[in-house]
């Protein structure tokens, strides 16, 4: 089997999926009251040890090869498939009575699940080993405040974004690789 068809498909819906980022972002935050809400928030320092960051440098990201590149982005697409599912979790209990954002969320993590599915589809084909899946989550503080929570949601819907922006990088670049 070609790798051409399995790239093709997942860029198109990383294409798809980085146009609907932004507007899960906003929605997250405006659903979260301040200082979420509040005009130009942002809060770039707060991480999660159980997602891995999408940003990189550039010669390092330029210079991975196709199993490097591809096993960062299973790895980064399961671990948010299983925090996507940890915040609607979150705002289904914080936000109840917000079904556009719960949607949003129950959306991307289906499709952060179908471009986990896709990225396995083309290391197949390029014969290169699939990583097995582990529980990227670990032991959930379930005593966590509120605030905790939307700051961990706030970092998963901000990841998100950056995950994408990054998949359709890659995806570009192995699509030139691997032209149909």
């Amino acid at each position: 089997m070609s790798p051409a068809e399995p790239i093709s498909q997942a860029y198109s819906l990383a294409l798809y999926m980085q146009k609907n980022t932004s507007t899960l972002l906003q929605t997250y935050l405006q659903h979260q009251g301040s200082p979420f809400s509040d005009p130009g928030f942002s809060a770039p320092e707060l991480q999660l040890s159980s997602l891995p960051p999408a940003s990189v440098p550039f010669k390092i990201w330029h210079a991975l090869d196709d199993r490097e590149r591809l096993s960062q982005a299973q790895g980064a697409f399961l671990a948010l498939t299983q925090h996507l599912q940890l915040v609607g979790d979150d705002q289904s209990d914080l936000n109840p009575g917000s079904p556009i954002l719960l949607a949003q969320l129950g959306v991307a993590r289906l499709r952060a699940q179908g471009l986990l599915g896709n990225v396995a589809a083309i290391m197949n084909a390029l014969g290169l080993p699939i990583p097995p899946e582990e529980d990227t989550l670990g032991v959930v503080p379930f005593g966590a405040s509120a605030f905790e929570r939307k700051c961990r949601g706030y970092v998963v819907t901000r990841e998100y974004g950056h995950w994408t922006d990054r998949a359709v990088r890659d995806l570009a670049l192995l699509k030139a690789k691997y032209p149909a």
